[in-house]
């Protein structure tokens, strides 16, 4: 689930300095507020975003998951935990739209 373009009171300890380029991840134990970095991969953003306000990302399985270092979601092809989930396939799909170039920074 996300939240464009407001700024939830119950997030006032997070700093939100782009309601445009911000993703607030809700999870069952609470929300996770995301900056997007337009300046750094302008495509990877547009995408996330078009994603997002699609509600592709709704349900969809955090796939892989290292604790302390990341956790990878966003197979909208395989990862609905609500429509024909394989946890098997969770991380192997993709989306109906053209991959994208990658967008390296010295980040």
């Amino acid at each position: 689930q996300s939240t464009w373009g407001k700024k939830p009171e119950r997030l006032a300890m997070a700093e939100i300095k782009d309601p445009e380029n911000t993703i607030i991840l809700t999870l069952k134990d609470g929300e996770v507020v995301i900056e997007l970095l337009a300046d750094v991969a302008p495509k990877h953003v547009e995408r996330m975003k078009l994603q997002a306000r699609a509600k592709s990302y709704g349900n969809v399985a955090f796939h892989r998951v290292i604790e302390g270092f990341m956790a990878q979601t966003g197979d909208v092809a395989n990862g609905n935990m609500e429509n024909n989930f394989n946890l098997r396939r969770a991380g192997t799909g993709g989306s109906d739209l053209p991959d994208l170039p990658a967008e390296f920074s010295g980040l």
